[in-house]
């Protein structure tokens, strides 16, 4: 029988490069999970999840604007637009303008709720035409998100019937804004 060194070698050289591939692969597999799991530390466990959804809580996943975000509620993910008030848009979009002080308003609310947990309060309608829910939003601790929107200058009042619970409210907060220039109010007079 005859040996061919060269088919040995390259036998050898091939086994050597596929064990190669495969532990870089693996390497490669553990550096992915690491990122990904370090992506998600900071968010709650499942059985945390639960326990606050069972609580009345949902978890605030993507802020859109000054006055919309994404929540998860353990059932399902949704929009929702928070009622009675109107933040300016960060966008030009068919029906309003880019809005003064947008930028200022979409950071804020993503710097009190992205990520954290929200109470949601609705009031007689709770569906919009374009299919978001309608509320009242609370913080973990109970501060009334919209009305501190209003009360910073963040946001304008915007009630519609039949959802005016807080309507009187907003607008006393939003004259003490306007008084004081808070936020848009202090841009807008300079």
């Amino acid at each position: 029988m005859r040996t061919y060194p060269h088919v040995l070698t390259y036998g050898f050289i091939i086994l050597f490069v596929g064990l190669s591939c495969q532990s870089q692969s693996d390497y490669t597999k553990d550096i992915r999970n690491e990122e990904r799991h370090s992506l998600h530390e900071n968010e709650p466990s499942l059985t945390e999840k639960e326990k606050r959804w069972k609580d009345g809580f949902t978890y605030v996943t993507k802020v859109i604007d000054g006055d919309t975000f994404w929540v998860d509620n353990g059932r399902q993910t949704f929009k929702v637009r928070f009622i009675g008030i109107d933040a300016p848009e960060t966008r030009n979009s068919r029906w309003k303008e880019k809005g003064h002080y947008a930028k200022e308003a979409k950071e804020y609310v993503r710097f009190k709720t992205e990520h954290q947990w929200v109470r949601l309060e609705f009031d007689v309608q709770s569906v919009d035409r374009y299919k978001r829910q309608l509320a009242y939003i609370y913080l973990e601790d109970n501060t009334f998100l919209n009305a501190t929107l209003v009360e910073q200058g963040y946001a304008v009042v915007d009630t519609y019937p039949p959802n005016v619970k807080y309507a009187e409210l907003f607008t006393n907060l939003q004259k003490q804004a306007r008084k004081k220039k808070r936020g848009l109010w202090g841009e807008l007079s300079e």
